[in-house]
C-alpha cells in the first residue's frame, strides 16, 4: 500500500488553497513589511509596543489562571497554580505600569536567550563536526553571532534596552513579510 498518491493529493489541496487565497497572503506579507520597516525606523516605539503587548499577555493569562485556579480549588497543586496566576498578574501590571523598566527586563531576558542559544548552537556544531556531517561551520557561525549579539546588547545597556527589542522584532517582521509575499506571488501562478 503506497502513500505516494495520498501525498500528491494533499500537496495539490495545499497548492489549491494557497492559489485561492494568495491575495490574503500577499496583504499579510505587505502589512508585515510595512510594520517591520516602521519598527526599524522607530525601534524605541516598537520596543515599547512589544513591552506593552507582553504586559497585557501576562495580565490576561494571570487573570484567567486565577479564575480557573479558584474554580478548581480542590484540584492538586492549588497553591502552585495560585502563585503562578498571581505572578502573571503582578508581572503584567508591572510591565504596563512601567514599560521602560519592563523593556530593560525583557532586554536582559533577550541577552540571556542569546547567550544560551549561542552556547548550545556552538556545542551542536562541534558535535556535528565530530560526526563529520556537512555544514557544521554555518551552525558554529550562528552560535558565534548569537554570542556577539548578546555581548553588543549587554555592552550598551541601559540604552540598548530602548531599541534592541524593537529592532529585532522589525527584522523578524521584514523577513516574515518578505517570505509571505514571495509565497503569495508564487501561489498566484499555480494552476
Amino acid at each position: 500500500m503506497s502513500t505516494q498518491p495520498d501525498l500528491r493529493g494533499v500537496q495539490r489541496a495545499v497548492e489549491n488553497a494557497l492559489h485561492r487565497h494568495w491575495v490574503l497572503f500577499l496583504v499579510e506579507g505587505i502589512v508585515l513589511l510595512v510594520l517591520g520597516a516602521l519598527a526599524l525606523l522607530v525601534p524605541a516605539v516598537a520596543t515599547l509596543a512589544v513591552t506593552i503587548l507582553f504586559g497585557w499577555l501576562f495580565l490576561i493569562s494571570g487573570i484567567v489562571g486565577l479564575i480557573t485556579t479558584f474554580w478548581m480549588r480542590n484540584a492538586p497543586g492549588f497553591w502552585w497554580s495560585l502563585i503562578s496566576a498571581v505572578l502573571g498578574i503582578v508581572v503584567g501590571l508591572l510591565l504596563l505600569a512601567r514599560p521602560l523598566g519592563g523593556a530593560l527586563s525583557l532586554t536582559l531576558l533577550l541577552i540571556a536567550f542569546f547567550i544560551i542559544e549561542g552556547v548550545t548552537t556552538i556545542m551542536f556544531a562541534l558535535d556535528h563536526k565530530r560526526e563529520l556531517s556537512g555544514q557544521w561551520g554555518w551552525m558554529l557561525a550562528s552560535g558565534i553571532i548569537d554570542l556577539a549579539l548578546a555581548m553588543m546588547i549587554f555592552a550598551g545597556l541601559p540604552s540598548t534596552a530602548a531599541w534592541a527589542l524593537g529592532l529585532l522584532v522589525g527584522i523578524n517582521m521584514i523577513f516574515g513579510g518578505a517570505a509571505m509575499t514571495a509565497m503569495a506571488l508564487h501561489a498566484r501562478k499555480l494552476d
